[in-house]
């Protein structure tokens, strides 16, 4: 099963097997993946919030840089990327229970780097929450999927479970 494949297969549900382990935490709900693009809800939950009682902009911009690293893995190339600058701006607020959707693009895909964009809507998509842009730089590695030894150390069952089935070889 490819990465991208991987992504498809949880449409509709909670991405609970994601390699990352921030993924997991912000648990995110696939709406859509395609190859370079991807759309991803979440609930804004309490311990989001800043002290004024709205979603925290350190909160928004990992959601930015981690749905961003997830669309270069729909990407499904033999490399890692790594994220070399992030640059957000916020529009609006997003308030606890409320739903926030989370759509990516990638803009240039280039040989060595790649930039890419996060829109964050209200669920309606009426009101931009927060918009990010970043580059990444790809890296050539030996062996690009997750290795036994980060699985063990993750304590995942169902990551266990998937390596074992072949889904991140």
């Amino acid at each position: 099963m490819s990465q991208l494949e991987l992504l498809k297969s949880f449409i509709g549900q909670e991405f609970r097997v994601s390699p990352s382990p921030l993924m997991r935490w912000l648990n995110p709900t696939i709406i859509s993946a395609k190859k370079g693009n991807l759309v991803f809800q979440y609930q804004v939950r309490p311990e989001w919030l800043n002290p004024i009682g709205n979603l925290h902009g350190g909160i928004t911009a990992a959601i930015i840089d981690d749905i961003l690293g997830a669309t270069m893995f729909s990407l499904d190339e033999p490399a890692f990327f790594t994220t070399i600058n992030n640059v957000i701006d916020y529009f609006s607020v997003a308030k606890p229970d409320q739903i926030i959707i989370a759509e990516t693009f990638v803009i240039k895909h280039g040989k060595q780097f790649i930039n890419a964009e996060c829109n964050i809507w209200n669920n309606e998509r009426t009101r931009l929450i927060a918009k990010g842009k970043s580059n990444f730089f790809k890296t050539e590695a030996n062996n690009h999927n997750m290795s036994q030894k980060h699985i063990e150390l993750s304590g995942n069952e169902n990551l266990k479970q998937n390596y074992q089935n072949g889904i991140f070889n």
